[in-house]
């Protein structure tokens, strides 16, 4: 099959010959190298992904996209407000919604939580709660039965299991004949769930109407809860609609309880990414080493060529297609390991924790409990042809010194 000769030349270079190993050994280096920096830049980008996604999924999925409340308290009329709320087209489904902070008590063990008061049927709409039930399931909160449904960690720190009886305290006094006490209600667990974030450790769900009677808001709610199929338009909309409401309504959303740890993630990304693509920077300057190196030591290859009719076009081809194809070997290696790495590093790391009894994203510390990925292809084909391109670029200063070398220079030593 015909190649052109500098093809052919360029090819040949990339072996290495009895004289010089050492040119060849760099080469190989360069390769190396870039494929690191664009196995690490892909693996790095695809972990981000996999935050971002749990964040918006799995967070964004148990907190509301955005809750409706009134300027004068609790909402008693609520469901023809609900109703109102999702005739307007960006809303998908809205559900009645109160909560309070208290502390459960089990057998000598105190845990504060946040208790959010839902009705099961709407609650299924807005929100992933009933998908993640680890034991029993959401419609066992009854009206009027005082169940509680409790977020995993929770449950495993207290000791309780479905069927228990815990004590739900709220920082809130009843006066009685006998004095001054704290408010509190007896619940029995009748299911949990785990979506394998922090509210698994913070987060206790009774029925609405349960709540109204502990939150000492009968028959009323404290807002309106609202899921959008875009959240990111949520605090925009939720501010419209609250406007056009009759009465006194205003909007609270996400952003305000999760935008700053959305907000790092994105942040996290984008300065990741940067640092990735200076480590591939600094792979793609090894090439330009190698060509210089490579220029240097070919000097009466060169000028013999040149003698022989080929001209500078033809010389500077003859280096451009061997640092092409080390920028190719590299990224297209590095693409496919990074693709891999991707693939799997969530089921390796977990692996590794059970080998070594080890946590490496601490629920109480961290928003979720695993190591998460999420795979691109747009990133895959961003890194890769970045990292094509600056090495491309990298093969144009050596082969332009190259193709300037004067034959008669050369070869009058020799």
């Amino acid at each position: 099959m015909y190649r052109p000769v500098s093809v052919y030349i360029g090819l040949r270079y990339l072996r290495a010959n009895r004289r010089n190993h050492f040119i060849s050994f760099i080469s190989l280096t360069s390769i190396a190298g870039l494929t690191l920096g664009v196995m690490v830049m892909i693996l790095v980008l695809s972990v981000l992904n996999g935050f971002h996604k749990e964040l918006r999924e799995r967070i964004l999925g148990m907190v509301p996209h955005a809750v409706v409340h009134s300027y004068q308290g609790p909402i008693e009329q609520w469901q023809a407000l609900a109703t109102m709320l999702e005739e307007s087209p960006d809303v998908l489904a809205a559900a009645p919604y109160s909560s309070g902070q208290g502390m459960l008590s089990f057998q000598g063990s105190v845990r504060g939580v946040m208790v959010n008061g839902i009705l099961p049927s709407a609650e299924k709409n807005v929100s992933i709660i009933d998908q993640h039930m680890k034991v029993g399931s959401i419609d066992a909160l009854k009206a009027g039965e005082f169940g509680i449904v409790l977020g995993d960690l929770v449950a495993r720190s207290l000791g309780a299991r479905v069927g228990d009886r815990i004590t739900l305290l709220l920082p809130e006094a009843s006066v009685t004949p006998g004095g001054i006490f704290p408010r509190m209600k007896r619940f029995t667990v009748v299911g949990t769930f785990s979506v394998g974030a922090e509210l698994d450790a913070a987060l206790a769900v009774i029925h609405i109407e349960d709540a109204g009677k502990v939150f000492g808001i009968k028959g009323k709610v404290q807002g309106i809860r609202l899921k959008f199929d875009d959240l990111f338009e949520a605090p925009a909309i939720s501010r419209e609609l609250a406007g056009k409401l009759p009465g006194q309504y205003y909007s609270t959303d996400w952003t305000r309880t999760q935008g700053n740890l959305f907000q790092a993630v994105q942040l996290e990304k984008r300065m990741l990414g940067l640092l990735m693509l200076i480590i591939v920077a600094v792979a793609v300057f090894n090439i330009v080493s190698s060509l210089v190196m490579l220029v240097v030591d070919k000097q009466s290859d060169i000028a013999v060529l040149k003698t022989l009719g080929a001209d500078r076009a033809t010389i500077l081809k003859i280096f451009i297609v061997l640092g092409s194809v080390i920028g190719f070997l590299g990224c297209s290696i590095g693409a496919l390991l990074g693709i891999g790495a991707s693939l799997v590093i969530s089921d390796v790391v977990a692996k590794v924790e059970d080998i070594f009894g080890i946590q490496f994203l601490n629920s109480d510390v961290y928003f979720i409990s695993y190591f998460p990925s999420d795979l691109h292809m747009s990133d895959v084909w961003l890194v890769t042809c970045s990292a094509f391109f600056m090495s491309f670029i990298a093969t144009l200063y050596p082969a332009y010194s190259a193709s300037r070398t004067e034959p008669a220079e050369v070869l009058r030593y020799e």
